[in-house]
């Protein structure tokens, strides 16, 4: 019998830890080579890990809500099979059986914490600029400093050196988290471009009482995923300057297409035919049209992308997440209807990778699939708009006939949201885009399928 070392794996090249919030098996429970064993919650994405070999789970290392680095060791499988080069190595390690760490390493906390609300991350004494810069070149400055581009992102926004704080991450690494605590205390620098108003976390310190848990209620802390979309929506709403327009959409013609063609199609592609990829075309070919809509905004400059990556909002048992279709102007129809189901299953399978997450430049959110007529949702973070679409019913609507005359008629109708960063989009720019989509759907050539 030997043992088999299973470490938390690299989930993305920007991503130096992971929490691991669900363990699947227990100590004793036989595995399956490939069999999802342990959950993660990394700062881009939720996943099930495999085991590496068939096997016993012999023993745990890392407990649920625990974050650590990326390759520490969180478990050991035993296995009649050689064991895994560096088993020699782990079996030497300090403790009862637990990974190695560094002397000057703290601890890496629970991912949730079960106190009312989180507290404020403390940062250095002020310095001088020689200081700062040669804690940030020394081997621990380095360490801390080695974070994520989007906590480097915010921090530049905000003028704070990152050197300057003490992070919560494995080797004292700043985490998203710590930056979002140091700017709701006030840690911002005066270079700092905007001065967001305090939070819901930080509204202790502003002098605004926290809600209290009173007899009979029950208080859970916040899962990864919860934690991690409360602060990216805050975030984004604190950025944007949000405008929200909405259209009434006829969606009669394409709904005939589609009864027409759906039997075939579904024969053919082995996939469902529904309106959303109908829709996401139209989308990607007006983008092109209105390039102010497929823009993201750096504080100073417009970027344009000439990209046409569309994120679509999935919504899960235990949260929200946004798989991307990345190049979706290049696909077709049945391209469209194969990623959108792919990405969609394997999301609520957590089986998304971190890159299929990322670099969305437009985003669709469909709560009409929940009966919700209409809404304004909230822009991501470095995109310019996102689009919401109603619920899909049908409506009398007075519509002129050939011979000029009004009458009354049967339609499927939808009201769709556009809500847009009004830093770079005007909302004249906004609507014509709307139109543009209302005009394509309402005249979608048959011949697109």
């Amino acid at each position: 019998m030997a043992r088999i070392d299973v470490v938390m794996p690299q989930m993305g090249e920007s991503i130096a830890e992971g929490t691991l919030s669900k363990w699947l098996k227990k100590v004793g429970d036989a595995v399956k080579r490939d069999e999802p064993i342990f959950e993660i919650s990394t700062d881009k994405v939720d996943a099930e890990i495999p085991a590496p070999n068939a096997g016993v789970l012999a023993e745990i290392v890392v407990g649920e809500g625990q974050t650590v680095a990326v390759g520490t060791i969180v478990a050991r499988i035993e296995t009649r099979a050689g064991a895994a080069a560096g088993n020699g190595a782990a079996a030497t390690a300090p403790g009862a059986g637990g990974p190695p760490q560094r002397q000057d390493a703290p601890a890496a906390p629970p991912s949730h914490q079960p106190s009312a609300a989180p507290s404020t991350v403390p940062s250095r004494p002020a310095s001088s600029a020689p200081s700062l810069a040669a804690a940030a070149n020394s081997l621990e400055g380095r360490l801390r400093t080695k974070s994520s581009p989007l906590v480097r992102k915010i921090a530049a926004e905000h003028g704070i050196e990152i050197a300057a704080l003490s992070g919560s991450g494995i080797a004292g690494r700043v985490t998203k988290r710590d930056i979002m605590q140091a700017l709701e205390s006030g840690a911002a620098g005066r270079g700092a471009r905007t001065h967001p108003a305090p939070s819901f976390a930080g509204a202790q310190e502003a002098g605004f009482p926290l809600p209290q848990g009173w007899s009979g209620d029950v208080v859970e802390p916040m899962s990864k995923m919860r934690s991690l979309t409360s602060e990216h929506m805050v975030n984004a709403r604190r950025h944007a300057a949000h405008v929200t327009s909405f259209f009434e959409v006829d969606l009669t013609r394409v709904g005939r297409i589609r009864q027409k063609n759906r039997v075939a199609f579904e024969q053919q592609n082995g996939q469902k035919l529904t309106f959303l990829p109908f829709v996401i075309k139209a989308v990607t070919d007006c983008l092109k049209r209105h390039p102010m809509l497929n823009a993201a905004h750096d504080g100073r400059n417009i970027i344009y992308r000439k990209q046409y990556n569309v994120g679509i909002a999935v919504a899960l048992d235990w949260g929200l997440i946004v798989p991307v279709i990345k190049g979706a102007d290049d696909l077709s129809l049945a391209g469209l209807t194969k990623q959108l189901n792919d990405l969609a299953a394997r999301a609520r399978a957590k089986k998304l990778q971190p890159a299929e997450v990322q670099n969305a430049t437009f985003t669709i959110t469909n709560p009409g699939v929940f009966g919700s007529l209409m809404g304004t949702p909230i822009i991501p973070l470095g995109t310019a708009a996102i689009m919401g679409l109603g619920a899909i019913e049908k409506r009398p609507k007075v519509v002129t006939g050939a011979d000029g005359e009004d009458t009354i008629a049967i339609r499927t109708c939808a009201y769709f949201s556009i809500s847009f960063d009004h830093r770079i989009v005007d909302g004249a720019d906004a609507d014509r885009f709307m139109a543009d989509v209302k005009q394509t759907l309402e005249t979608f050539p048959e011949t697109a399928l």
